[in-house]
């Protein structure tokens, strides 16, 4: 795994535009970076990440089977009391995933150590999927990278492989979000697209615009009835919203299924550990009220159970404290995690994010930043197998 310089292409930001790559600068700076990539070898990729990657989600498949089960689980995980049975019933019934993304530590020698798992609504997958596939064609084409350049990266592919298979042809899917912020509705924008072209007929709905019929259905702006949806908006918060207790007897199929709202939550990092203690891909981690805590003495990173972009994650080090950049999530409870930085090339933090659709490893996305937190400004940077 190297860091390796490379001349920006004259026309990217053009480029971008014209293929709805719109969240590509934040107030003025860059998000999308290619004024380097990372190169790795195929070893690196398939025993570095994919297989980990494939490891640990089938080790979370395991740990939501048990966490169903156990009343004292569900607990432990912070699932509210009134749909734990609702969460529960939706891994019973087998409710299929579509994608999820791991967020590792990896140098390219030492085992990839797992950060966490954003297990339900994952962003990033439009630059990954695409549009670091197109800066590797332009580097071949340009003569930059040999013509056997390859990138981990079937992302696309398979989300389109899995929309087929979990849906009849002419399924009308409705897809939500907050229309008003730019990266999360070209996101679903995105998804939509993969749908249509699996055969789906996807309709798009404002969060704020669905509604309940007097039978407890949803509905969406122009009263269609909602009965398979895709929602880029969090189970946790989904899970405490007035009208939450509906969701069981809408008969609504939702991607992600509500099962994962298990899985998108850092609770499951001391979990994994008890089950799989000293296992090369995990951190050392504690609920912070559990006195085993001490293991980790004065070096940790502490997390909200439920944060997002980096929010209200505290690293300490030896005592002393990193700060807090505080996103609203901090109230809630709380993990230790043994503190373990991301390997820095070029004065630079770099973390792996690794996705997965269905159950298979299907591509790598990097996020760069000066600090060792990734952050909403944290800048995406394309790699490339030599």
């Amino acid at each position: 795994m190297e860091r390796l310089y490379f001349t920006p292409r004259p026309d990217w930001d053009q480029k971008a535009e014209d293929v709805g790559f719109s969240w590509r600068h934040d107030n003025g700076l860059p998000y999308w970076d290619e004024t380097a990539a990372y190169a790795f070898s195929l070893q690196e990729v398939e025993d570095g990440i994919e297989a980990p990657t494939e490891e640990l989600h089938a080790m979370c498949l395991d740990l939501v089977a048990e966490v169903v089960a156990s009343e004292e689980l569900m607990e432990q995980v912070d699932i509210p009391a009134p749909l734990r049975d609702y969460v529960a019933d939706t891994w019973h019934q087998k409710m299929p995933s579509l994608y999820g993304r791991f967020d590792f530590a990896y140098d390219g020698t030492a085992p990839a150590k797992l950060y966490e798992y954003n297990a339900d609504t994952p962003t990033s997958v439009y630059e990954t999927a695409v549009f670091q596939w197109l800066w590797l064609e332009d580097k071949i084409a340009t003569r930059e990278l040999p013509d056997h350049a390859d990138q981990f990266n079937s992302l696309y592919e398979k989300l389109l492989a899995r929309f087929a298979a979990l849906f009849a042809n002419g399924t009308i899917l409705h897809f939500a979000s907050d229309a008003t912020f730019t990266e999360d509705r070209q996101t679903v924008r995105f998804l939509e697209d993969i749908a249509q072209q699996a055969g789906m007929k996807p309709r798009f709905v404002a969060l704020e615009d669905i509604g309940l019929d007097s039978d407890g259905r949803f509905l969406d702006h122009e009263d269609w009835f909602i009965e398979a949806m895709f929602k880029l908006y969090p189970w946790e918060q989904m899970l405490r919203d007035e009208w939450a207790l509906n969701l069981s007897q809408s008969g609504i199929r939702m991607l992600e299924p509500a099962w994962k709202s298990i899985l998108s939550n850092k609770a499951i990092l001391p979990l994994l550990w008890a089950r799989h203690p000293n296992h090369p891909n995990l951190l050392e981690a504690y609920f912070e009220d559990d006195p085993a805590r001490a293991n980790l003495g004065s070096s940790y990173a502490r997390k909200p159970f439920f944060s997002r972009e980096g929010a209200n994650i505290e690293l300490l080090d030896h005592g002393i404290s990193s700060g807090v950049d505080d996103g609203g999530y901090g109230q809630g409870r709380h993990i230790l995690q043994a503190l373990h930085n991301p390997p820095r090339f070029h004065g630079q933090h770099a973390i792996i994010g690794s996705w997965i659709v269905g159950d298979e490893a299907a591509g790598m996305s990097i996020r760069e930043d000066t600090g060792a937190i990734t952050r909403n400004t944290s800048r995406f940077l394309p790699h490339f197998i030599r």
